[in-house]
């Protein structure tokens, strides 16, 4: 059955109604900057690493040392968001990693970041992030309700991926323009703006999500309610193979913009930005979904894939930039239709504890992928790793349709109808 995230398909002026209300609108405002801030931070240390060493593998454990923590305390991260405010979470949580990317900007700044000093900040935003992550997807049942919650899934799941996508791109504008320290500058001028945003929220509009009681067992209860549900436990498997190899692309698109086109950190930021473009279309596409199922989540993750070996495999430059947004747009799709497809499968007085489990394996698949693609890209060359990032994703996708549609007693179908290319139906059709 498929998840219905609208009655019917939106009209165009409904496309982002969750907007009208006045703190979802500060929100989407504040998470824009935090998101897109956020990751152009993210790609300038990962370019300051390579600066400081000219290791690949080294930039890759730059982003393992990023997204590690959620691996360790996701699950505890969720119990957090279920059982404290999370308005005072994101608060405490965004103040924290403002103070940490003030001195990682000023080290930058000041010529005397070494790698000694870098690793310990960005473990330590780690920290923080992973508890800022499931606290963040549950306060928007709190600003919208139940009547906008899934246009504001749709918004905020595109807000996020969005932001993932366009802040490499701003980054790679201010490496060259001013150097690594004024890109990450940026995210700390992004976290205050966002920190007073939050503040001026109207208290007395927010639908305060009933609190989880404390308990023994609540990560325990959280993980056989994801095994429980198919449309929880298939997406995250899914998710997990598109997080740890198709989405560490700031390792793999810094390897070809330094060792196979020789463009540098000007054609990395270019590639970014081309991907932010189909981001953006991308974005407004997720808004206006009806419905969603399993087997979407898979064919997007198979579309995904496939854009990722072409552009690996790409002869010639221009078509290289061609598919980096087209790479963007499926990405997008493919992630927000996943996370809304998990938000919506989950009851709300556990949808913390779901939802960390969701960013630990989207973050963490991250941290173990990023290392894994960066070395491949280092010793196979970033074509052959880009080849290996789309393939992998690809064929687990296949795989699991074809248990789904197993243990469904479904088959596939490939039809001629205009519109509907291929059909899931029943084995005796």
């Amino acid at each position: 059955m498929p998840i219905a995230i609208a009655m019917q398909r939106p009209a165009w002026r409904d496309t982002f109604a969750a907007l009208r209300l006045h703190n979802y609108r500060l929100y989407v405002i504040a998470q824009f900057f935090a998101n897109t801030a956020g990751w152009a931070q993210r790609i300038a240390v990962d370019w300051l690493v390579l600066e400081i060493t000219g290791s690949v593998t080294l930039v890759g454990l730059t982003i393992a040392l990023q997204f590690l923590p959620t691996l360790v305390l996701g699950p505890y991260a969720g119990v957090v968001a279920d059982r404290f405010p999370k308005r005072r979470i994101l608060i405490v949580s965004q103040s924290t990693i403002g103070v940490l990317s003030l001195a990682l900007a000023i080290i930058a700044i000041t010529g005397n970041a070494h790698l000694w000093l870098v690793y310990p900040l960005v473990l330590a935003m780690g920290v923080m992030q992973t508890f800022d992550g499931p606290a963040r997807s549950v306060f928007v049942s709190e600003l919208v309700g139940s009547r906008h919650i899934r246009n504001a899934i749709s918004v905020n799941a595109s807000n996020f991926h969005l932001g993932a996508l366009i802040g490499p791109a701003i980054s790679g504008v201010l490496i060259v323009a001013v150097g690594s320290g004024w890109a990450i500058a940026l995210n700390v001028l992004a976290i205050v703006t966002g920190i007073l945003l939050i503040l001026a929220m109207r208290r007395d509009e927010l639908l305060i999500a009933p609190r989880a009681p404390s308990s023994k067992g609540q990560i325990r209860e959280a993980g056989r309610y994801i095994l429980a549900k198919p449309t929880l436990f298939w997406t995250m498997v899914m998710v997990g193979f598109v997080a740890t190899f198709g989405m560490p692309m700031p390792a793999l698109l810094a390897g070809m913009a330094d060792t196979v086109y020789h463009t540098g950190a000007q054609g990395y930021g270019l590639y970014n930005s081309l991907a932010a473009i189909g981001a953006l279309v991308g974005a407004l596409a997720s808004t206006r979904r009806a419905s969603l199922r399993l087997r979407t989540i898979m064919l997007g993750a198979v579309l995904y894939g496939l854009l990722l070996i072409l552009a690996g495999l790409a002869p010639f430059y221009a078509l290289f930039l061609v598919l980096l947004p087209l790479i963007g747009l499926s990405r997008l799709l493919y992630m927000t239709g996943s996370e809304t497809m998990v938000q919506l499968s989950s009851n709300l007085t556990i949808r913390g504890r779901i939802m960390s489990f969701w960013v630990m394996i989207v973050v963490g698949g991250q941290a173990i992928g990023g290392p894994i693609m960066g070395w491949l890209a280092e010793h196979l060359g970033p074509r052959t790793a880009m080849v290996i990032s789309g393939t992998v994703p690809a064929i687990a996708a296949i795989v699991i349709a074809i248990l789904l549609a197993h243990s469904g007693r479904l088959r596939v179908r490939v039809t001629a109808r205009r519109g509907k290319w291929v059909a899931i139906v029943p084995r005796s059709a």
